[in-house]
């Protein structure tokens, strides 16, 4: 069988000018970056919005897989079967996550986005061009207490943190500054992925560059000495910053396999940030198609609600429908399958799996009351027994439910998924959003109401001091933003290994950040971190290039 990677480079991609000149994309509208890439400048891109918005979201994610990007590149290319006029707005992928364990973000098998090796790598240069506004900030944070110290920022108390696109635990907690008076001033310092800094989050919620150089100007950096917020206005950081994410702010234009086109923009990892696209690239999007398909990260619990609660309340943009991706194999392991024996049949794990799935439906029908369509997608180990069982937990909750086989056969796979979304899309009224939480609601609520509403948790406990930095946040006038609560992505609680659908947890908040430029306050919950690391036998051992410069091991 071949592999992701094998698929890509065996397939035969049109130039890019013919894909941007069917999506309706002026000329005058395209940067091209080489034969298959262009960058799209939104502001010569005429229209108005009109398309159908499809949110594509999945079930907790578990080492057997689930297949979100495969469904959702497939299900665009299976509306291009049908006649429709669609295209994808997904996310550009981390190198951390290709070089550790979870892979690309392009799809996989005959449902992909191309060309598979440069997106996966460094693409346009996007998220490259967010580690150095992100660093730049950091250095004239550094340079300004260096230089004098104007402005009266107390070491102790900066905030601003490094960023890298690489998994490097050693980088989490560091002391920068070392080494005598001309190298700085010795402080705790530290590093987050590049996906979970503020300035990608800025980077996909802002509505164009005015706006984007609005939001630079307000992130907060540190403190004074009598404690007063210090942001990249103050440091007169956020021109460059906009300098250097000018080019990068517009949306990239690839393709599927099957030819559909795609704006891919924007960071992933929804566990330890927003994880959606960029507004910019979902709103340019939805004045070419008729039918926009995207994906919020990791499940329902963490990217759909970021992508509903956050994304849509900022942009004013909500779905016509909802697509839940789940696979026999991953309900299978959350009903404690061991992953060795996922490819037998095992329908008592499948039964005791099903929970997350039904939580999950739940939640997107009682929470934002959008409708929903469960999109099973299959691998080559399903037995008829295993699939009729979920249609038949589907059917009980009056769910449509269609299989997709969009690996195998592309778009033709899914034409029968593609033809229920468009139908249901097409049936749906204009209606106005309902949220998990109202904005009126103190911070401590909000995140109460997630954890309940959204994790079934039955009790929320904050740490030491978190109650008062929420308050605090509060008085300088940051009580109506929204929340954003990284979270493990294995659960619906902050323990990864409930598995299932656990209910009556405690979800403990250890820690606070206030995102004031991209208008939200984060919160950490159980263990989890804003810099992954790699795993035993990362995904690097196994990339190489080959003699004749072809790479291997990519998938």
């Amino acid at each position: 069988m071949p592999t992701d990677i094998e698929i890509a480079q065996a397939a035969h991609p049109q130039p890019i000018g013919q894909i941007a000149a069917a999506a309706g994309i002026p000329e005058e509208a395209l940067a091209p970056y080489g034969r298959l890439i262009a960058k799209v400048d939104p502001a010569r891109v005429p229209g108005d919005a009109k398309a159908r918005l499809i949110l594509v979201t999945a079930i907790n994610p578990t080492p057997a897989g689930e297949g979100k990007t495969t469904v959702s590149v497939g299900l665009a290319d299976g509306m291009t079967k049908l006649g429709r006029k669609a295209m994808l707005a997904l996310r550009e992928p981390s190198l951390g996550p290709v070089f550790g364990m979870k892979g690309g973000a392009t799809g996989g098998g005959h449902a992909q986005v191309l060309p598979m090796e440069q997106i996966n790598l460094h693409f346009t240069g996007d998220l490259h061009a967010i580690t150095a506004a992100n660093n730049l900030l950091a250095a004239m944070v550094d340079n300004h207490i260096q230089q004098g110290n104007r402005l009266g920022i107390d070491p102790r108390r900066v905030t601003w943190r490094r960023c890298l696109d690489v998994n490097d635990r050693q980088l989490r907690q560091i002391v920068s500054g070392l080494g005598g008076k001309a190298n700085g001033m010795p402080r705790e310092d530290g590093f987050d992925i590049t996906a979970a800094s503020e300035v990608m989050a800025v980077f996909c919620l802002a509505s164009d560059l005015r706006d984007l150089k609005a939001r630079l100007a307000r992130l907060q950096v540190a403190r004074t000495f009598d404690g007063r917020p210090v942001t990249a206005g103050d440091l007169h950081a956020q021109g460059a910053m906009t300098a250097l994410l000018r080019d990068a702010l517009q949306p990239n234009l690839v393709q599927t396999i099957d030819g559909t086109p795609c704006l891919m923009h924007g960071g992933p990892f929804a566990n330890i940030a927003h994880g959606c696209n960029s507004v910019i690239a979902t709103k340019t999007a939805m004045r070419l198609a008729d039918y926009v398909v995207t994906e919020a990260g990791f499940g329902a619990d963490l990217g759909a609600e970021k992508f509903l609660d956050i994304k849509c309340r900022m942009s004013g943009l909500w779905p016509d429908a909802v697509v839940l991706v789940a696979t026999v194999r991953a309900l299978k392991a959350h009903g404690g399958c061991p992953k060795a024996d996922l490819a037998a049949e095992d329908l008592a794990a499948l039964e005791r799996g099903l929970p997350n799935l039904t939580a999950h439906i739940d939640r997107i029908q009682q929470v934002w009351h959008r409708p929903v369509i469960v999109a099973l997608n299959r691998f080559v180990t399903d037995t008829e027994a295993e699939m009729r069982l979920v249609e038949a937990a589907c059917r009980r909750l009056g769910v449509p439910v269609r299989l997709c086989d969009g690996w195998a056969k592309g778009g033709a796979g899914v034409t029968e998924l593609a033809q229920l979304v468009c139908d249901t899309a097409d049936q749906q009224p204009k209606v106005e959003p309902t949220y998990a939480y109202a904005d009126e609601l103190s911070l401590k609520d909000k995140l109460t109401a997630v954890a309940t509403r959204v994790y079934g948790a039955a009790d929320v406990a904050f740490g030491a001091g978190v109650l008062r930095q929420l308050k605090a946040m509060e008085d300088e006038g940051f009580g109506r933003c929204p929340v954003c609560i990284a979270k493990t992505q294995y659960s619906f609680s902050d323990n990864p290994k409930a598995l299932g659908a656990p209910t009556g947890h405690t979800l403990h908040i250890r820690q606070v950040r206030l995102s004031a430029g991209a208008g939200f306050v984060v919160a950490f919950a159980g263990d989890i971190i804003a810099m992954p690391g790699l795993p035993k036998a990362p995904a690097a051992e196994a990339i190489d290039v080959s003699e004749d410069g072809q790479i291997v091991g990519l998938f």
